[in-house]
């Protein structure tokens, strides 16, 4: 038996794991001797192996050769696969021009291409590449260069207060976050959440402000209106390296904590003391949250985090919020896409440019010659998160030929039918496509309406050194474990193929994933291999308050607490408060876009252990409203917005808010796949719930509101017809199972 360790890739953790092999199969996989995630670790990764070997998998290429959507198809080889796939976007390319080639990938799952995809894309022409880190992370990374260059990571191993919007990192979900928060607080750490829910955070927390979903920037106001009020801001820091400050001041006081209590509906001296609290805290730290990224004030809040600790004096200090810039030791991908290729003519077409342009090439171009002066290259595509198309814009010209056609349309590993709001216009995009290439894993709802379906590899079946995603100076080791299936191929070998084929060969120099490794660990002085044998993990130096050497990133060279940037786009340069209406006959605030445990996005549903875990898609609730309602546990019944409906089984939460009901994300059938159902994903995914248009979006990247938007819940009779095909009828009857 020999033990490997990896990079467990099925979501957008990262972790650090073992995996014990013998006769070329994973025997087991255990979590690393490495403090941040040893002891826990979630089912996802635990049964990995299991979830990879089931007879479910695709391995063989697929054609179709039935009418879009009716699920027949037929083998063909990679070889014919690729060059009818080449030879038809070729033809597409020629009639409406490279824009109409449009990708949406994932950072995680079949998707880690080491940059390869953007660099066949910028060389072909077309700006149209999105992906899910357009609501969540990458928009957050591209929104923190609008303030000060970069997209900082927080020290919470040497903090002394760590502040979660929405976030509830647990023991098996998220667990690295869980397990330094933990470990933080075990030092003497404090603890403010800001969540509507008594999440198992919040419980443990010293501050819990329970704030309705959707006020989280109303929330931040009236902190910058405490903390200024009161002057705990770092004066010096504001003086010396701040701009717009006299701006700022002005608009929190717009926000005084009467007007914050009305909004959030949490009381003021609560609110006073947990801004007290993080203004005078010596060191404070702001994880990511999905939930900030996640709100028609998206950008806002984004933006009031990123002014919190900039002017509080938690950044880029010990215990803080550390900028590191590109790592010196490994060629970041941001090098490897070659985003220079792509001309400003193809750039200016990229969807979105003009609506929504936050996380486009528009707001990079204003950026890039002060990328350039700080990090010595003009573009940063931290996280995946810039020079992205809006998934709305994209879509919506998918559906319409507005602005102009998209009639070529790749989806990598990503699930694109149930991926973004409004799947009713998804669907209808997909369907006029002349070309729908999916490179997966299992036949998804995405894959089945599909021209061609390609069997991808998985993290344990390629070589990789994670670099965490271009965000922070950590290089972690993960070996290839074992071979793909025979007639299963990752990501980077499609698009070397599919770029050959197109004739960019010249740019496309290595034969293998291990080869480009090696090319991008040149700054190293190391081989692949001679790395995973001599480090589980490298960490760079890091230089506190480097700005005091090179300024910036923006185009004062200072923190911008009043954008440039935005102001240059058209928009209100300063944070602002702004929510959905009220609607009367949708009362209740529906929370969605959260997953549940055991599974990651639309992923691992095929798994026996995650489906005994949450066999049917569900609602919570808190009891009282179920009383309300009449609803009792596994009761089946119906979420509705102005935009759709869905159904699921009710479960009584304690934990929720009043007039909340949350509704994970990604639910559909794999046991119904073959049906006239599609798996039953336009009757479960939260997707049919939201609407993108144009109050529905955050005004500056065009996020949707998936945390706080008008819901009504109402009993079913029974279960939806096509459950029965499936042999369930409610949680228990599966749990008793």
């Amino acid at each position: 038996m020999e033990r490997k360790r990896a990079v467990c890739t099925v979501c957008d953790i990262a972790c650090q794991l073992q995996v014990e092999v013998e006769d070329d199969k994973v025997l087991r996989v255990l979590p690393p001797e490495n403090p941040v995630t040893a002891g826990n670790y979630c089912l996802k990764g635990l049964s990995a192996h299991r979830l990879y070997a089931l007879e479910e998998r695709l391995r063989q290429p697929l054609r179709r050769v039935g009418e879009r959507g009716e699920g027949r198809f037929e083998p063909v080889s990679w070889d014919e696969a690729m060059g009818e796939i080449a030879e038809r976007l070729e033809v597409l390319i020629e009639k409406y021009g490279p824009e109409t080639f449009a990708v949406s990938t994932s950072n995680w799952n079949t998707s880690v291409e080491n940059g390869l995809g953007r660099r066949v894309m910028n060389l072909l022409g077309s700006p149209n590449w999105t992906s899910g880190v357009a609501m969540c992370m990458g928009n957050t990374a591209a929104v923190n260069k609008l303030t000060y260059g970069w997209f900082p990571w927080p020290d919470l191993i040497n903090t002394d207060l760590v502040v979660l919007f929405g976030h509830n990192p647990r023991k098996h979900s998220w667990t690295p976050i869980y397990n330094l928060v933990r470990q933080a607080q075990a030092k003497g750490a404090k603890l403010i959440v800001l969540d509507p829910r008594v999440s198992g955070q919040a419980a443990r927390a010293d501050v819990h402000l329970q704030l309705r979903s959707g006020t989280d920037a109303a929330m931040c106001l009236g902190w910058l209106n405490v903390i200024i009020e009161e002057e705990l801001y770092d004066k010096q820091f504001v003086r010396d390296w701040c701009v717009g400050f006299d701006d700022l001041k002005e608009r929190a006081a717009e926000y005084p904590l009467s007007r914050v209590r009305e909004l959030t509906g949490v009381a003021e001296e609560e609110i006073r003391l947990a801004a007290r609290m993080y203004a005078t805290a010596r060191s404070a730290t702001i994880p990511w949250s999905p939930t900030v990224d996640q709100q028609v004030s998206s950008t806002s809040i984004i933006r009031l985090q990123s002014i919190l600790r900039a002017i509080c004096g938690h950044l880029d200090v010990p215990g803080g919020e550390l900028i590191y810039g590109f790592n010196e030791e490994m060629l970041s991908e941001t090098f490897i896409e070659l985003h220079e290729a792509l001309s400003p003519q193809q750039r200016a077409k990229q969807l979105g440019y003009d609506e929504y342009p936050a996380y486009t090439h528009r707001a990079g171009e204003l950026l890039a010659p002060h990328t350039k002066r700080v990090f010595g290259h003009e573009y940063a595509n931290i996280v995946m998160g810039s020079y992205m198309a809006n998934p709305t814009s994209l879509f919506r010209a998918m559906a319409t030929d507005e602005p102009y056609p998209v009639r070529a349309f790749f989806s990598l590993g990503n699930n694109t039918l149930m991926s973004y709001p409004n799947q009713q216009q998804v669907k209808a995009a997909l369907l006029r496509q002349e070309l729908l290439v999916v490179h997966e894993l299992f036949m998804t709802p995405t894959a089945r309406l599909a021209d061609f379906i390609l069997p991808g590899d998985t993290w344990l079946e390629r070589p990789h050194v994670h670099d965490s995603f271009g965000w922070r100076s950590w290089l972690i080791a993960s070996e290839k474990a074992v071979d793909p299936p025979a007639g299963c191929r990752g990501v980077f070998d499609f698009w070397r193929d599919l770029g050959h084929r197109m004739g960019l060969g010249d740019h496309l120099p290595w034969a293998s994933v291990e080869e480009m490794l090696d090319f991008r660990l040149q700054p190293l002085g190391i081989s692949y291999r001679e790395f995973c044998a001599t480090h589980d993990m490298k960490i760079a130096a890091k230089e506190y308050r480097s700005y005091r050497r090179t300024g910036f990133g923006t185009p004062s060279g200072k923190v911008e607490l009043r954008s440039s940037i935005l102001e240059d786009l058209g928009f209100d340069p300063l944070p602002y408060h702004r929510e959905l209406p009220e609607d009367p006959d949708h009362p209740f605030r529906v929370f969605v876009g959260v997953r549940e445990d055991p599974y990651f996005q639309t992923g691992q549903r095929q798994l026996p252990s995650a489906r005994r875990l949450s066999p049917l898609p569900a609602f919570f609730l808190h009891p009282e409203d179920a009383d309300e309602l009449g609803l009792a546990q596994g009761d089946w019944a119906e979420v509705s917005t102005r935009h759709g409906c869905i159904q699921g089984v009710i479960e009584r939460r304690g934990d929720m808010s009043r007039r909340h009901v949350r509704v994970p994300h990604g639910w559909w059938f794999p046991e119904l796949i073959d049906s006239d159902t599609d798996g039953a994903a336009d009757r479960h995914n939260d997707g049919i719930l939201v609407p993108d248009d144009r109050e529905s979006l955050d005004y500056e990247q065009g996020t949707p509101q998936l945390k706080g938007f008008p819901g009504a819940v109402r009993r079913l009779e029974r279960p939806p017809a096509h459950i029965a095909r499936t042999g369930l009828r409610s949680s228990e009857e599966v749990t008793a199972q």
